[in-house]
């Protein structure tokens, strides 16, 4: 996917909406389509990760055209909201210079693969998670691609809801490397 194919929302040309807005109501509505903006951005170019010493010059943050950017302390307001929303994690909570970026929470990540285990038949088999994050039969599945520790949180939900167990791995670092679907 490319930055060309992503249909900006109208406020992006908005001037005011790279100002955070001093009336709560309208700040409210603003930091959430900043947050859809954010999700839909991530989502549309597979990302994972956001770095907030990038992100004030990126294309998300930045908006060329009307030479305007989302100031530093706006961007951690639509950061934390996305944190409480379960949709941001921070690398380091007290640093905030680096997070993880999930459109998608593990559990509807979760959901997402176990409905493509169901509906496949392949519960009550082993996938390995080669299989799942690069194998042929997902290769249509929005999972596909996904972060390997990303997949590995959304097996564990599913685990939790036991709908899945995780096979360790021969691997050195101890990580799994196969689920088997209930």
């Amino acid at each position: 996917m490319s930055l060309k194919d992503f249909e900006w929302p109208w406020q992006y040309d908005f001037p005011p909406f790279f100002t955070i807005q001093p009336n709560l109501d309208t700040r409210q509505k603003q930091i959430e389509a900043w947050c859809d903006l954010v999700l839909a951005y991530h989502r549309h170019l597979k990302l994972y990760t956001l770095d907030l010493s990038e992100a004030q010059n990126s294309a998300l943050f930045s908006n060329s055209k009307l030479n305007r950017r989302l100031p530093l302390d706006g961007i951690l307001l639509v950061l934390e909201m996305l944190c409480e929303r379960g949709n941001v994690e921070w690398e380091d909570a007290r640093k905030k210079q680096r997070c993880s970026v999930m459109w998608r929470t593990p559990e509807e990540w979760a959901a997402l693969v176990y409905n493509w285990a169901s509906s496949n038949g392949m519960t009550n088999t082993v996938c390995t998670l080669y299989e799942l994050h690069s194998g042929d039969d997902t290769e249509n599945e929005e999972f596909h691609g996904i972060e390997l520790w990303l997949l590995n949180r959304a097996l564990r939900v599913m685990e939790k809801q036991g709908k899945a167990e995780l096979l360790a791995g021969s691997s050195p670092d101890g990580s799994d490397s196969g689920v088997k679907f209930f």
